[in-house]
């Protein structure tokens, strides 16, 4: 048996490979069309498939050829206020490829699959912390596109008889501790990434979206969650739908929240720079707050964090960006 691990080459799909890998799964392929993944970031021995999820023919040859029974979908456009500017784009790439991937996998033989989804669908929750049977109100296309996906894929499944899990994420952040992979999207927009790169030198200064929101320093409030501990949750999901479990839908996060603005000190602290910071409007389709309920992962899959402390997140955070900038200098 084989797990594809679309988006494989990226940041959040890298580590899945690493914690398949980590855990003995000898049998892991990845498809990744190299848009904004790295073919470096792919572990030696591991089969990288350069192509588009959509490319149904490249998929079920793929599926067939490796043996795969289980898929792993992490390739999808994830930069809130692009999707506002750009909807048609991030309907294509997360839901209608989402769809063609899908059909392609399960007419092929894929059994299981587990879906990257986002905390984006909840929108502007009234309770903190979120739980999964909160109403879904996105408030932008990403979550739209993201929530039109997770449906897609419940019909399918009751209709064609695979299981899945989708996990909502929260905010991802990190890398992984052993030092073999991060978040290395030159413009990535996560906030962690920029403020490291900013404590580096590496960006003039930082930019702060709103500092009037209802929040104790009136900025921005999310759960951070380190992208090893999201990993390990992806695979105790392939474990449990392959021990012939039900389908399930969950949160990944820690169930704490720090603002934009706490995470500016950390980021200080840790690395001992001063760098500048700028105010600046509010960036449109931004809640305010929002903020993990984790039992129900913990419960199903008997998920235990391991990193869950945004000073060690933030140093590995820095210990990548000096790593990727070495690099990216040879």
């Amino acid at each position: 048996m084989a797990v594809l691990v679309t988006g494989g080459a990226g940041y959040i799909g890298s580590h899945m490979v690493l914690a398949l890998l980590d855990a003995g799964h000898e049998e892991v392929v990845v498809l990744d069309d190299l848009s904004t993944g790295f073919d470096w970031a792919v572990p030696e021995g591991v089969r990288l498939v350069v192509g588009d999820v959509a490319d149904q023919d490249l998929v079920a040859r793929t599926i067939r050829e490796y043996g795969i029974d289980a898929l792993a979908h992490f390739a999808a456009k994830i930069v809130v206020p692009e999707s506002v500017s750009d909807p048609l784009g991030y309907y294509l790439a997360n839901t209608v490829k989402t769809r063609a991937l899908i059909e392609a996998a399960v007419g092929a033989g894929v059994r299981h699959v587990i879906f990257s989804s986002t905390a984006a669908v909840y929108g502007e929750p009234k309770t903190v912390p979120v739980t999964e049977t909160v109403p879904l109100n996105p408030i932008n296309p990403y979550g739209r596109s993201k929530l039109m996906s997770e449906w897609m894929i419940g019909d399918a499944a009751a209709a064609l008889g695979f299981t899945y899990v989708v996990l909502r994420y929260f905010n991802v952040a990190g890398a992984d501790p052993k030092g073999r992979s991060g978040q290395s999207t030159p413009n990535a927009t996560h906030l962690i990434k920029v403020a490291t790169q900013a404590a580096l030198g590496q960006r003039e200064r930082l930019d702060v979206y709103g500092t009037d929101y209802p929040t104790p320093d009136g900025s921005c409030l999310r759960d951070y969650i380190q992208v090893t501990d999201l990993a390990e949750a992806h695979r105790l999901a392939l474990d449990h739908l392959r021990a012939g479990h039900e389908s399930l839908v969950m949160n990944c996060g820690y169930g704490r929240g720090y603002s934009v603005l706490e995470v500016v000190e950390v980021v200080k602290k840790v690395s001992g720079k001063d760098f500048s910071v700028r105010i600046c409007p509010r960036r449109p389709g931004d809640p305010a707050q929002i903020v993990a309920s984790a039992e129900r992962i913990r419960h199903h899959l008997g998920w235990v964090p391991r990193y869950d402390n945004l000073e060690t997140i933030v140093t590995q955070a820095l210990a990548w960006e000096d790593r990727l900038a070495k690099r990216n200098r040879v």
